[in-house]
């Protein structure tokens, strides 16, 4: 693996790493997303927090099984724009081109990622990179950024709200 590197150009501020192609690369890329959104004023068990989190799950998984090269890193990015409120994920790969989506069976263990991505992200696409492979990315909201366990439903106030466990 490369040295990380992390640099503020503006209102955006980027994180980038290698990882080995390995599912403990893909973890480290999970842990240090987690890590960068706790230092940019995203706590866990925030909303964007965990949906981000999942988010570079999903995508380093998908680099790590369906599109390295054997012997090949892939990256991770992650560009905060807090003009846009948006966390922009970026995971580059070295095998060309996108590959044909496909619909999971019920039965089926694989094939949930990219649905559960789309469900989660503001937008998704793909793009060519420079060198071989492809860059799969996606953005995801920072706003309303409260933690969960204290938000309270729309129709329901904190003082007739039942104590956790309770129906």
């Amino acid at each position: 693996m490369s040295a990380l590197s992390s640099r503020t150009t503006g209102p955006v501020r980027t994180f980038t790493q290698r990882f080995s192609a390995t599912r403990r690369g893909a973890r480290l890329a999970r842990l240090l997303a987690a890590h960068q959104l706790t230092e940019r004023g995203h706590p866990h068990g925030a909303a964007a927090y965990d949906t981000i989190v999942l988010v570079v799950a999903e995508l380093a998984a998908n680099a790590l099984l369906h599109g390295c090269v054997p012997g090949r890193n892939f990256s991770l990015s992650l560009a905060c724009d807090d003009v846009r409120g948006v966390i922009r994920i970026e995971v580059s790969d070295t095998r060309p081109g996108p590959r044909a989506p496909t619909v999971a069976a019920a039965e089926e263990e694989h094939g949930r990622g990219l649905p559960l991505v789309d469900a989660l992200a503001t937008r998704r696409g793909v793009t060519g990179r420079i060198g071989p492979g492809k860059t799969v990315w996606a953005e995801c909201a920072t706003v309303a950024d409260e933690p969960r366990s204290t938000r309270v439903p729309p129709e329901r106030d904190a003082a007739s709200a039942s104590p956790r466990g309770c129906p």
